[in-house]
């Protein structure tokens, strides 16, 4: 829709359909996450693009007349350029597109490490006031089994500084990640991560592997665990009433409605925790009162 030439492929959250994809990095400085494939083509090594080609792309946009009301900063690991950097990005947003009412971005807790909270303060202030983080899991031995780089520790003072700063966070945990062996740890401490952040949103999506699982599963062996294998519909059905029930959240909006979801589950927790429990229950039950997403149905 917008006439910019992007380095594809591009990635953006669901609820970001509408938003202006502004790319001022390319790829991911990190790409060690083994269930990632998102940034493994070789056009995608990381570099951040300069300002003065960034201006130009929003000089386009302000030319072709298009409406922008939203704008997202792509690809995934935009919030590791230095607060300067992304203060100008912001202003340049400001001076061109001043009708903008909302600057988001994908965020790993690392990039946050060398952030203050009055430097993510004034980000905010400037218009970022969404950051969607993916934390995966709040377990530590599956976050080291998937190389994600991050801790129960690392994640949670992350949370705790996009809070203090006035922003909001958009939190994903991947169900089924920790294969059987660990699904039940992977849950509860996905969970407790989760009551100590309190995030805006919290989403759920599927794990998979859509070019093999290989290099992901490797890692469970090699470090004694179990074959890892993915979870069937009944044990993501367990898994997930898990995490409910152990969710202690007070207005945080949920979701579980991705395409990779068999079932679609949407509430304010924790006003719907009982709700959304037993929902998962009648479909752990097969109750016919219950749609699944089939198999067609499913992807990324």
């Amino acid at each position: 829709m917008y006439p910019l030439n992007y380095i594809e492929p591009v990635f953006r959250p669901p609820s970001e359909w509408k938003s202006l994809i502004l790319q001022v990095t390319n790829g991911c400085s990190y790409n060690k996450c083994t269930f990632c494939d998102m940034y493994t083509a070789d056009n995608k090594k990381f570099k951040p693009k300069k300002t003065d080609v960034i201006e130009q792309e929003l000089l386009k946009i302000v030319a072709s007349g298009l409406p922008v009301g939203r704008v997202f900063l792509a690809d995934g690991d935009a919030m590791m350029l230095p607060f300067n950097r992304l203060k100008e990005i912001l202003l340049l947003i400001k001076t061109h597109l001043p009708q903008v009412t909302r600057v988001s971005s994908y965020c790993l807790p690392r990039n946050l490490t060398n952030k203050t909270v009055e430097q993510l303060t004034e980000l905010r202030a400037l218009g970022l006031t969404l950051v969607y983080v993916g934390c995966e899991s709040g377990d530590d031995e599956v976050l080291q089994l998937i190389e994600k780089g991050e801790t129960y520790k690392s994640s949670l003072i992350a949370l705790n500084k996009i809070k203090q700063a006035g922003m909001k966070s958009s939190v994903m945990i991947l169900n089924g990640l920790g294969g059987p062996e660990l699904s039940k740890q992977h849950a509860i401490n996905s969970a407790r991560l989760m009551n100590a952040a309190q995030p805006d949103f919290l989403s759920t999506l599927v794990v998979s592997f859509p070019l093999g699982e290989e290099r992901f599963a490797k890692n469970f062996i090699e470090n004694n665990h179990q074959p890892f294998r993915l979870l069937e519909q009944q044990e993501l059905f367990q898994e997930m009433k898990l995490l409910l029930s152990e969710l202690e959240l007070e207005k945080t909006i949920f979701r579980s409605d991705h395409a990779s979801n068999y079932l679609v589950l949407k509430g304010v927790l924790g006003k719907d925790k009982a709700t959304l429990v037993n929902t998962v229950q009648m479909a752990i039950d097969k109750s016919t009162h219950i749609p699944l997403r089939q198999e067609w149905q499913r992807g990324l």
